[in-house]
């Protein structure tokens, strides 16, 4: 009886821990839906004031500063040595690389372009998780499958340009980079995560975040004809304050609770719930082609995100879930 009540127990906490964190990407997916929407969404808040990298370095240091500030009351311990550089390192290659490469690759490949190609990352990330994360290998098929299934909803979408020239191929080659290193940096995340102690997710979201904040303010100072505008920094920081840093908590807090494929199925659902957001923003009759990519991308990353998962995923959930809590002597002791 009492291994029967463990094992409902423990059934009924994964199937929680498996809610909350599917909620959790859900909304971190909407949150970045709506930032591409924002000229939409928050039209008084117009035209950017900013360069983007000036806007990335006030960003990521603020949500250092706030996870530090939240990491000391909480008398969370910051890793240190080696764990504390790898921190710093997933933070740079986490954001400030790819949004390198994907600026170098601007002028070459376009906006929605961008899109179908960050799609694969899903892809890269399936391929490479049992090997960098340690995550069950038979589930790879099946996530595969998914991930696949979405990317052909995605270029049904937005079909992607053929490059017609050595520039164009090339930034089409930089952002595949950026994508696979996300993926394989989603990857080390996860397992990182899961392998500190105690309630350490918020010094290694301020540890990686500052890194990135440096990364952004060297770029911002070296970029041509850069002038740090002071004055516009609170109206221009006011969108991603209230968008853009509840999504980065997200993203820090899911990583204890999600294996690398799953969270990457981010980059399946943002561009979907954009699409319907604006579909409903201006009622328009999708094509048949338009309806097809639509299911493909849904069922795709649906299935990414809610498919069993394997008994390795659902113990690292756990564990994680438990290091967060604090740690309490048995009744009696």
């Amino acid at each position: 009886c009492v291994l029967i009540k463990s094992m409902r127990l423990r059934r009924t906490e994964r199937t929680r821990t498996g809610l909350s964190s599917s909620f959790g990407l859900l909304l971190l997916s909407g949150l970045w839906a709506a930032a591409w929407l924002r000229a939409d969404l928050m039209p008084n808040f117009g035209a950017d004031i900013l360069p983007p990298a000036q806007e990335q370095a006030a960003l990521f240091s603020v949500f250092a500063a706030v996870a530090a500030s939240v990491a000391v009351v909480r008398h969370a311990e910051f890793p240190r040595g080696r764990r504390a550089w790898a921190c710093a390192s997933i933070g740079v290659a986490l954001f400030a690389v790819p949004a390198a490469l994907a600026a170098c690759a601007q002028d070459g490949v376009s906006r929605l372009d961008r899109v179908a190609v960050f799609s694969l990352t899903p892809v890269f990330t399936v391929v490479l998780e049992p090997y960098l994360q340690g995550s069950a290998p038979r589930q790879g098929k099946a996530a595969l499958a998914g991930a696949l299934a979405a990317v052909a909803g995605v270029l049904c979408l937005f079909p992607l340009d053929i490059p017609g020239s050595f520039h164009a191929g090339a930034a089409l080659c930089a952002l595949l980079a950026a994508s696979f290193g996300v993926a394989a940096t989603n990857c080390f995340a996860v397992r990182l995560a899961r392998n500190l102690e105690g309630r350490s997710m918020l010094p290694m979201a301020a540890l990686a975040s500052a890194a990135s904040a440096l990364c952004f303010a060297v770029a911002a100072v070296f970029t041509p004809g850069a002038v740090w505008r002071w004055s516009a920094l609170p109206l221009q920081l006011l969108e991603p304050l209230v968008i853009e840093l509840p999504a980065l908590f997200l993203l820090f807090w899911l990583m204890r609770r999600m294996g690398a494929s799953r969270m990457t199925a981010r980059f399946l659902l943002a561009p979907l719930f954009a699409i319907l957001a604006g579909i409903a923003l201006e009622p328009i009759l999708p094509s048949v082609r338009a309806f097809l990519g639509m299911a493909l991308l849904g069922g795709g990353a649906g299935w990414l995100l809610f498919a069993p998962a394997g008994e390795n995923e659902n113990l690292n959930s756990l564990n994680g879930l438990a290091a967060d809590r604090p740690h309490r002597p048995p009744p009696g002791v």
